[in-house]
C-alpha cells in the first residue's frame, strides 16, 4: 500500500505554517531560528514528494542544495546569535538593536 501524495503535501504545509506562525510570534532568537530551519525542511519535504512522485531525480538534487544553504545558515545564524549574547547578554528580538547609535 502506498502513501498517498496529499497526506506528505498535508505535512508538509502544517510545517512551514508552524514555521511561519513562529517567526512571526516569538522573540526569541533561537526559536526564530528554528522556525526558519522547519520551513526550510518542510521545503525539502515537498520536493522529496514531487520528486518521488514524477519519477524524476531533480527535486532530490534541490534538496542537496537546500540543505547545504541549511547547513551554512544554521553556522553563520548560530554564530551570529552567539556574539550577539556575548555582547547585549539577552537573545530576546526585541531588545537586540545593534544597527541603531
Amino acid at each position: 500500500m502506498q502513501i498517498p501524495i496529499e497526506y506528505y503535501l498535508i505535512l508538509s504545509a502544517f510545517m512551514f505554517s508552524v514555521g511561519i506562525v513562529g517567526v512571526l510570534t516569538r522573540r526569541n532568537a533561537i526559536v526564530v531560528f528554528m522556525s526558519v530551519e522547519l520551513m526550510l525542511n518542510s521545503a525539502n519535504l515537498t520536493l522529496i514528494t514531487f520528486s518521488s512522485y514524477l519519477g524524476d531525480a531533480t527535486g532530490q538534487l534541490f534538496v542537496f542544495f537546500v540543505m547545504a544553504v541549511a547547513a551554512a545558515e544554521a553556522a553563520v545564524g548560530l554564530a551570529i546569535i552567539i556574539a550577539i549574547f556575548r555582547n547585549k547578554l539577552t537573545v530576546n528580538i526585541d531588545e537586540i538593536n545593534i544597527l541603531k547609535w
